[in-house]
Formats: structure tokens, C-alpha cells, sequence
């Protein structure tokens, strides 16, 4: 495999690992959700994932960056998480996948 290769890999682990990451108040994960605006794995092997939540004012705000890293940093090929939380763009409903709108019922 050519470290591009490795590299693709190792971001869909991580999205696999985000899909099991659900916001407690909304039953999808936060990936379908469009919480998360970009993935990057460098060549330490280090994911740097900036992400975003429904709201500033969202109560899951401080605790679940903490829960994408811990997550993500099970990935055994993987040697660090780096997690930036943002609010620029600010979340919107038209950043959710499909599947996330129609489960929400907004299809």
C-alpha cells in the first residue's frame, strides 16, 4: 500500500469510528450529523479533526470533543488525536447527510 493509500485508510477508520458517535439529544451520529468538517492524518501518524456542535450553547459542547478523541484514539494505527473545535462555519440543519435528514424525518 502506498502511504496515500495508508492514509485513505486510516480517514475511513476514523469515519467509522465518528458513525458510532451519536449527539445525546438528536439519534444520529455526529458525522452524519455534518458536525464534522475535516479530517487529516499527517505523517506521524496524528488525525486532526476539526469539528464543530449543533450550537455554542450545546450542552455537550466541553465533554464530546473529548469523547471523539478518546474514541478515535483507538485506532491502533493511529498515534495521537488532535480535535479543534469550531464554530465557523456555525452549524446548520443543510450540513446533515441525507440519511441524517430523512431519519430526523426532514425528507
Amino acid at each position: 500500500m502506498t502511504n496515500n493509500t495508508n492514509f485513505l485508510v486510516l480517514e475511513s477508520k476514523i469515519v467509522d469510528v465518528l458513525k458510532t458517535i451519536f449527539d445525546p439529544e438528536i439519534p444520529v451520529n455526529i458525522y452524519e450529523l455534518g458536525l464534522i468538517y475535516e479530517i487529516k492524518v499527517d505523517q506521524q501518524h496524528v488525525a486532526h479533526i476539526k469539528m464543530t456542535v449543533t450550537s455554542p450553547n450545546c450542552p455537550v459542547a466541553e465533554t464530546l470533543p473529548n469523547e471523539v478523541k478518546d474514541a478515535v484514539n483507538k485506532i491502533e494505527e493511529l498515534n495521537d488525536v488532535n480535535i479543534v473545535l469550531t464554530f465557523d462555519p456555525p452549524w446548520q440543519q443543510d450540513m446533515m447527510s441525507e440519511a441524517a435528514k430523512l431519519e430526523l424525518g426532514f425528507l
